[in-house]
């Protein structure tokens, strides 16, 4: 397991009966996690009042009650600098386990010896996006939410990145690699984290499972004839990790060589020592 360890603003502090116990930089949160199937004792105290609980409805969905909590806050990462609040869905704008992800990313931007342009897909709130350019990459943003690319923008801002070549773009991702294409505009990494499921703009249904192989033979055509490395997360239950690494090098190993690694992401569990799953990531990169 990929285990994102380097955190100072962020801790899950305990997890147990259906629910995360975390902290956000001065607040602690108490969430839904599906994958939490034990009992705990819950001896730690924020779970007696935390600043905000995400409670889901019987009826679907859920909502957040906040005791002591601001609208957004800040939370730092090294460098990063990241705005969350309370979202829908029990979401934050932040995936903290992708931090494991960044700091690979990192090493193999700055270690490359040579200018890297990146293509983010399914950005969300930039924190690949963040990375790279911090790391020295121009970087090409894309996400079809576009109050998910202004928060990426923010968070890019804090982190001192507002004169960093940086592309916001709020599109479809897969119309908008297929206009890159045509273009002939070239990358020399690529990092998604697609969707279980979606539609796009005119209707196109994206279902992982049946999207993904098609998806990434596409993004191949937007691949410089060097590329660095092509990241790829995922949060759809059922999907191994090793699915994503065979993915990776069965479509990009006969073209560039490189090799695909594969590993579920964790997030380190304070009260037990323990480390929780909560995702899988593939990773394809060629020799530096």
């Amino acid at each position: 397991m990929w285990v994102s360890h380097g955190w100072s603003d962020y801790a899950l502090l305990d997890c147990g009966r259906g629910e995360r116990l975390e902290r956000w930089g001065r607040y602690t949160l108490v969430r839904p996690d599906p994958q939490v199937i034990w009992d705990t004792d819950r001896r730690h105290p924020g779970w007696e009042r935390p600043d905000a609980r995400y409670t889901r409805s019987a009826a679907g969905g859920g909502a957040w009650s906040a005791h002591s909590l601001p609208a957004s806050w800040e939370i730092r990462y090294g460098a990063r600098v990241f705005r969350v609040k309370p979202m829908n869905f029990k979401h934050t704008g932040l995936f903290p386990e992708q931090a494991v992800n960044w700091d690979w990313l990192s090493e193999r931007i700055q270690n490359a010896g040579r200018p890297i342009r990146l293509l983010n897909l399914f950005a969300y709130t930039g924190g690949a996006t963040v990375t790279a350019a911090l790391a020295g990459a121009e970087v090409c943003h894309v996400d079809a939410a576009r109050g998910m690319v202004t928060m990426a923008r923010e968070n890019a801002e804090a982190s001192g990145l507002s004169g960093r070549p940086i592309r916001w773009i709020v599109d479809d991702c897969r119309a908008f690699v297929s206009r890159e294409i045509k273009r002939g505009r070239r990358y020399d990494a690529i990092v998604m984290d697609p969707p279980s499921y979606g539609r796009g703009p005119s209707g196109e249904v994206w279902k992982l499972e049946d999207s993904l192989y098609e998806f990434l033979n596409l993004c191949v055509g937007v691949l410089s004839g060097a590329p660095l490395c092509v990241l790829i997360s995922s949060y759809t239950a059922g999907l191994a990790p090793g699915v994503l690494s065979y993915l990776l090098q069965s479509v990009l190993g006969p073209r560039f060589g490189g090799r695909a690694t594969c590993s579920e992401l964790g997030l380190p569990v304070r009260s037990s020592g323990l480390a929780l799953s909560c995702g899988a990531a593939g990773r394809w990169a060629t020799t530096l």
